[in-house]
């Protein structure tokens, strides 16, 4: 016993400290310690606890040489430490059917105490805030905090210091809310209001889809109390983005739409426009500014969504990111983006990964986001056991570390407690927080569903449950804060209101739709396509080209580089000021510069994107020694925009999303996603196929954002051939988008300045080269930037009218293969002219170089692509003419481009054979 007699000399309770602390942190104790404890751990493995990985031998413990009250000590804190890690295993989350069950229990036996020592005295419980205690009270402490209607996992995290802020956050009352009778009838009143609103559409418009909220109402009074208490913050903007599960009950009672209009989309009248062919109502966005009731104005919005329900995430971050930058120069602080999730689609849908992921990351940071999951315990018809492999459906939290609670949603002060303590979180930490508010589905998957089908002891249970509101209704009458008049008056007041909603709604004939962040857009009109196609002067005074060109072209004088790097850039000074030969990557910085000079900011992002995935465009360079970067466009002179270029995750799916939101809510700059290859853009198909291309005419919004996507056959097999422009030519309609194959840096020029300097906002997808970038023909002058302006349509620069007897459309890369051979065999008698805008097709100029070249037997279209690829089938919708050309194109192929190098080039001759020899079979 005398090697550990100070043990009895010094207080238990420092003991006990620095045990909690070896447990939590086992190498910021130092190694005699540390060695100490992990003998006492080795002990202990016969009550079922482990010990952590040993790095020194144990101690050898003898019967008898450590005090029996340290020991107890000891048990104690393991206790303690059992409840913070598992406590959220046992909690009172689940409304309508018995938890799981899980082994070991948090039975005091489990930690080799006894009932004999329940009224012992432990200096543990200075651990827990309540001083020393007996080991009922440290018990009974301990499952108020962590084991009643909030569960909480935050022991992974690897901060001590936010260990330490959620272990006296919740040591605090309890982690009990502690509300005053005015904020109780709060929480009353939005309740009745999230009930009474079901419960009215529910009677009204029988039958109909609506996705209630009835089964987790208690979202309404954590979000107003979340609003509320986020405008004390200083939080300027919110920006939310939720699928269908109560949103109409959020757009009402949080956002403030009115009831009548929902009533109007209710009821299923035409639109106001014919501009726009609208979406269902659940689908909708939404922007007001809302007064708190301090007198505080915040400005909330809720983004439009698709049926892809976790679509709308990356979406609201880049939204949030833009708002930021652009408005509170990337205070984070001022805006806050919350995203509600179903539990069957934060566990399914992989672009919930791909956000977590993104939430740390430099270019797509915005300061937390508080994640709160309407958790149903059912997708569609399909059992939580049956969806996910997790225990919670809220565990992807845990890849940054992020603190979940898990609360009953029939506890409506826990929900607005553990909202609180959600925001409490991200605005001293900036990280994510995720709420998992553990409620039921009243009805169906949606109101004409009958859920009995598949889940009939389930809904049997729920059939029977009183809803959150009667729940707290008589808890408050229990405790005399109301009376039956109170309720009463409070629900009659409610229905009055949407009763006299609904008669003013079916006074009108038709529904309006209000634009999403209208207050962003002002002065932007949506067009038709007439106006998508007229020129615009997109011209720039040489002299400011030229100051462009100089600050892009010289690298500081007191830093070193890398050589390879500083040829690079001189090369550029060449290319400009001696050689005036501009390539494509002078076309990019000359077209970004000179809107910078203009008061456009300039964002790219993409895999690769800060050098470029072909090395062409190095728009950060690296100092050699140190990595400092360098932006040489921030030099520029007289600039009043911002460049910003990320490398992003490999993701595309997330961060299209993202780039999407933020040219959402940013129109004054040009955003661009790069894809590392065209092909990877299948990745984010979603996000094309459901806000990029229909977004227009769905919701009213207008984005300007810009996909650069390489493109072009050079032998490297199936996978980084094509960028698929087919699928983006299929969903072009009337007025929805740009889609450009651009094959002169001139063009590459005016046609990004174009997108910043229209009126409109419409999204452009670029098939960028990859060859091309260093190609000895591939150049223009800066008098072609300077005075020029962008052609959809290039004519072929020598051919004579009159010579021509073969006529042939191309696009893109494909035009230098046919002209190298044309060259090489003198073929004067054909004319190669480059559609570079296939969408809006430049039908009037095709049918004007038909005209000209009227001498021309042959009118051919020749494309690299494969016949059911590429732009043919584009040409055969889109220009009537087209049914007569005479088609040059690889046979129908499953996969882009062979694998073979060989057989790649022996198709490709063949190709360009055709074009020039009709019996060339291709």
């Amino acid at each position: 016993m005398d090697r550990f007699s100070f043990l009895n000399a010094a207080h238990t309770a420092y003991f006990a400290e620095l045990y909690d602390q070896y447990l939590q942190y086992p190498d910021s104790v130092e190694p005699s310690w540390r060695a100490f404890f992990q003998g006492f751990d080795f002990g202990m493995q016969q009550n079922g606890v482990s010990a952590e990985t040993m790095e020194e031998a144990p101690v050898d413990f003898k019967e008898g040489e450590i005090p029996e009250h340290v020991i107890k000590e000891f048990k104690v804190i393991r206790l303690i430490d059992g409840y913070r890690t598992r406590g959220h295993l046992f909690t009172k989350t689940n409304p309508v059917r018995e938890r799981r069950k899980y082994r070991p229990t948090l039975d005091i036996e489990n930690f080799g105490l006894e009932k004999s020592d329940l009224d012992t005295q432990f200096n543990a419980g200075d651990m827990l805030g309540i001083g020393p205690s007996s080991l009922k009270d440290i018990v009974t402490h301990l499952e108020k905090v962590y084991c009643e209607s909030i569960g909480i996992e935050y022991m992974f995290i690897r901060k001590p210091e936010e260990i330490q802020w959620i272990q006296d956050k919740l040591n605090k009352n309890e982690n009990h809310p502690n509300f005053s009778d005015d904020e109780k009838k709060k929480i009353l009143k939005k309740l009745n209001q999230a009930v009474s609103f079901e419960s009215f559409l529910h009677r009204k418009y029988v039958g109909q889809k609506r996705f209630s909220l009835e089964g987790g109402e208690s979202l309404i009074p954590a979000l107003d109390a979340l609003i509320e208490k986020a405008a004390d913050y200083g939080v300027k903007d919110f920006v939310m983005g939720m699928a269908h599960r109560g949103r109409l009950n959020t757009l009402t009672n949080i956002f403030g739409k009115s009831a009548k209009d929902i009533f109007s989309e209710f009821d299923g009248k035409d639109y106001e426009q014919d501009i726009f062919d609208g979406d269902v109502k659940y689908h909708l966005g939404w922007t007001s500014c809302r007064e708190t009731d301090n007198g505080k104005q915040i400005n909330i919005n809720i983004a439009p969504n698709p049926s892809h329900l976790e679509a709308v995430g990356p979406v609201v971050q880049g939204i949030t990111r833009a708002k930021q930058d652009r408005h509170y120069g990337g205070d984070n602080m001022k805006v806050l983006p919350i995203l509600v999730h179903g539990d069957a689609a934060i566990a399914g849908q992989g672009v919930v990964y791909e956000v977590v992921q993104m939430a740390q990351l430099e270019g797509y940071q915005t300061g937390g986001t508080i994640h709160i999951v309407v958790n149903n315990q059912i997708g569609f018809t399909t059992n939580y056991l049956d969806g996910r492999s997790s225990t919670y459906c809220t565990d992807v939290g845990k890849v940054t570390l992020s603190p979940v609670l898990h609360v009953n949603a029939d506890d409506a002060e826990a929900v607005v407690h553990a909202i609180l303590f959600a925001l409490d979180f991200r605005m001293k930490f900036k990280r994510d927080v995720f709420i998992d508010l553990l409620g039921y589905r009243k009805y169906g998957h949606n109101e004409g569903d009958e859920p009995k089908f598949t889940q009939p002891k389930l809904y049997k249970a729920i059939s029977k449950h009183e809803n959150a509101m009667d729940i707290y209704a008589q808890k408050l009458k229990s405790s005399n804060i109301i009376d039956d008049d109170y309720l009463t008056k409070l629900e009659e007041e409610y229905k009055a209101a949407l009763e006299e909603k609904l008669e003013d709604s079916r006074k009108e004939e038709t529904t309006k739709i209000t634009p999403f962040m209208q207050d962003e857009w002002e002065g932007f009109e949506n067009v038709y396509e007439d106006e998508m196609m007229k020129e615009l002067d997109t011209t720039y005074k040489m002299e400011d080209l030229d100051k462009v060109a100089d600050a892009i072209s010289k690298l500081p004088e007191d830093k070193k580089f890398m050589r390879k790097v500083k040829k690079i850039i001189d090369l550029r000074n060449k290319l400009y000021f001696e050689d005036n030969k501009l390539d494509w990557a002078m076309a990019e910085h000359l077209a970004y510069g000179s809107l910078m000079k203009e008061g456009f900011n300039i964002r790219i992002s993409g895999q690769d994107s800060e050098r470029g995935t072909f090395s062409h465009r190095h728009a950060i360079v690296k100092v050699e020694d140190s990595e400092e970067e360098i932006i040489l466009h921030n030099n520029i002179e007289g600039r009043e925009g911002d460049f910003f270029v990320y490398n992003s995750p490999l993701s595309e799916y997330g961060v299209m999303g993202f780039d999407y939101g933020y040219a959402m809510a940013s129109p004054q700059t040009l955003t661009i996603w790069e894809a590392q290859f065209g092909d990877f853009v299948n990745g984010a198909q979603i996000m094309i196929d459901q806000y990029i291309s229909a977004a227009e005419d769905k919701w009213k919004l207008q984005n300007g954002l810009v996909l650069f996507l390489p493109h072009g056959y050079e032998g490297q097999g199936a996978e980084h051939s094509s960028a698929r422009m087919e699928r983006f030519l299929q969903l072009c309609a009337k007025d929805n988008m740009y889609v450009a194959d651009v094959t002169t840096p001139a063009n590459m020029f005016h046609i990004l300045r174009r997108q910043m300097k229209a009126g409109f906002r419409k999204p452009l997808v670029i098939f960028t080269p990859k060859s091309l970038l260093r190609h000895s023909k591939v150049i223009s002058t800066k008098e072609d930037f300077a005075e020029g302006s962008f052609q959809p349509l290039l004519d072929d620069p020598k051919a004579k009218a009159k010579d021509v007897k073969s006529l042939v459309f191309c696009t893109g890369k494909f035009y230098y293969d046919l002209l190298e051979f044309k060259e090489e065999n003198d073929r004067d008698d054909v004319a190669l002219v480059r559609v570079e805008q296939l969408f809006p097709l430049p039908v009037e100029k095709m049918k004007k170089a038909i005209k000209k070249y009227k001498n021309a037997d042959d009118v051919v279209w020749a494309q690299e692509e494969p016949r059911n690829m590429g732009a043919y089938g584009h040409m055969l919708l889109h220009f009537d003419e087209a049914k007569n050309f005479r088609v040059c194109s690889r046979k129908f192929y499953g996969s882009p481009a062979a694998g073979s190098s060989v057989r790649f080039k022996k198709r490709h001759e063949k190709v360009i054979a055709s074009v020039f020899d009709k019996t060339v079979e291709n």
